[in-house]
Parts: structure tokens; C-alpha cells; sequence
């Protein structure tokens, strides 16, 4: 084998190694504590608390890692809301039901509700101040 072979094999080897023991670190990390402010949807309460106001559900799984991202992102909005806004946050591996009857296809999904009603659908990770915004307009 040629030195550039012995060369190119060993970096791909180590990025290799790399990428793996990062995905076993985040893949493993624990998701954020909700903020005292979010709502745990559930089937049961899900119409009673999007029915009236303006409330951002987050679809949502342990697995996903762009939502364990947008855990810390959601608490900073919902305490940043005023009183007649809110930030919910259903499981779809709970919930496969409500996924199911929202059509939501990829996590996260972010739909917002103004009076029982959807508004706006949004999918893949989102910075607070476009959700901020996004929630705003729409009061």
C-alpha cells in the first residue's frame, strides 16, 4: 500500500471513530426540563388547551435529536410569552394518535393554534426569536 492509502484509511478511520462515540454522547443525553410554563399535552386535555388563546405545540420524541435541541429553545419562549400565549409540547410515541390525526410526518413539528385552530405549521429547528415572532403576529 502506498503512503497516501495508509494515510487517507487512518483519517477515515478516526473520523469514523469520532462521529460515533459523539452520536453515542448526544444520543444519550437527557432532554431539558420543561419550563413550568409549557403544557404536557396529552389525548385527554389536548382540545381543552389549545381551544382558546394562542398556544405552539411541539411535536415531539425522546429519540429525535433536534428536538432534544429545541427543549431549551421552547422553555425561553414559553417564559417569554404573555399571559395569552402558551407553548405545548406533546410525545408522538405516546400520542401516535394526535400525530396521526395532525399529519405530522417529521419531528419536530411545530404547529400553532390560535382558538382550537391551526394557523401555521412548521417543521425542523427554529431559533427563539423566529418562534417569538411567529407567536406575536399572530396574537
Amino acid at each position: 500500500m502506498s503512503t497516501a492509502t495508509i494515510i487517507v484509511v487512518s483519517i477515515t478511520g478516526v473520523l469514523i471513530l469520532f462521529l460515533y462515540f459523539n452520536y453515542r454522547k448526544i444520543k444519550n443525553m437527557p432532554v431539558a426540563a420543561d419550563h413550568e410554563k409549557i403544557k404536557i399535552l396529552t389525548t385527554q386535555n389536548f382540545q381543552s388547551q389549545i381551544k382558546s388563546g394562542v398556544v405552539l405545540v411541539d411535536f415531539w420524541a425522546d429519540w429525535c435529536m433536534p428536538c432534544k435541541m429545541m427543549a431549551p429553545v421552547l422553555n425561553s419562549v414559553a417564559n417569554d410569552l404573555p399571559s395569552n400565549a402558551a407553548v405545548g409540547k406533546i410525545n408522538i410515541e405516546q400520542y401516535q394518535e394526535m400525530a396521526a390525526k395532525y399529519n405530522v410526518r417529521s419531528i419536530p413539528t411545530f404547529i400553532l393554534f390560535k382558538n382550537g385552530k391551526e394557523i401555521n405549521r412548521i417543521t425542523g429547528g427554529k431559533s427563539k426569536d423566529f418562534l417569538v415572532n411567529l407567536i406575536q403576529k399572530n396574537l
